[in-house]
């Protein structure tokens, strides 16, 4: 009895050993709520719970002229970024829910500034069957946290283009949209059908508190589109460029080229 159980607890150790290794424990994966998933025929994305946020992680890791990078709010699957300085274009991964509502998810490339800014991208989306309100975005943020008050411009994956603001930390975005179409263009189903189009390039100017968008359609000097919004941004702020999947818990990708950034009024091109 005493040679048995004397073999009885280090020959369980291996045992316990080879089972953990044969059967790991799976670490559970997040499951999006109900209000940050997509809308469809069935359902519709509503604003998060009023308390609900979730930490940014931020990385102090330089990419092409940008300082930083951030997962505002940490969406359930993790962002990354990539630049090529032969063709000057940023490649941006990311999840999240939206950048939108009270509280913002995305993939943020970003450089500390101060006083008037330009900003400007040309922007394309590689998979065109993307979620239609995947946005690429150029933002003008107070903070990195996820409620933070911002200013923000994007080209949405069905050709949408916006202009839109937090005004205060927490509230509620607002903003002006814009679609934009032609007829007889190609792809419509006959001369009269009215065929969406999606801009090349999008810009942000800030001057003092005044936000303006520009826009350029097919290659054209840009131009401003619409009138610009009033927001207050105090002291040194973050500017960058970002991308947001609208799916909570799914990756998509967008390439952003030819980046300005200056830091002055007057010079997005």
């Amino acid at each position: 009895m005493k040679t048995a159980s004397a073999f009885s607890i280090p020959l369980s150790l291996p045992v316990l050993m080879l089972c953990a290794a044969t059967h790991p424990v799976r670490a559970q994966v997040p499951v999006a709520p109900a209000w940050a998933q997509p809308g469809s025929a069935t359902h519709v994305q509503v604003a998060p719970p009023p308390d609900f946020h979730r930490p940014s992680k931020n990385f102090n890791t330089p990419i092409g002229i940008f300082e930083g990078q951030s997962d505002i709010g940490s969406a359930l699957v993790p962002g990354s970024a990539s630049y090529d300085a032969g063709t000057k274009q940023y490649t941006i991964n990311s999840a999240g829910y939206n950048v939108w509502y009270t509280r913002d998810e995305f993939r943020y490339l970003w450089k500390k500034m101060s006083g008037d800014v330009s900003l400007a991208a040309g922007i394309a989306y590689p998979d065109p069957n993307g979620y239609g309100d995947r946005k690429a975005v150029l933002v003008i943020r107070q903070d990195l946290e996820d409620d933070s008050k911002e200013a923000v411009t994007a080209l949405h994956g069905l050709g949408m283009i916006h202009l839109a603001q937090r005004p205060q930390k927490g509230v509620r975005v607002t903003d002006m949209e814009y679609r934009i179409g032609g007829r007889g263009r190609p792809g419509g189903a006959s001369p009269d059908s009215l065929v969406g189009v999606i801009a090349k390039r999008i810009g942000i100017e800030k001057r003092g508190d005044s936000f303006a968008i520009f826009v350029s359609l097919e290659g054209e000097p840009m131009s401003q589109f619409g009138p610009p919004i009033n927001v207050h941004i105090d002291g040194t702020f973050y500017v960058g460029i970002g991308f947001c999947s609208h799916l909570p818990d799914k990756s998509d990708t967008a390439v952003l080229s030819d980046v300005v950034l200056e830091n002055s009024a007057g010079k997005v091109r």
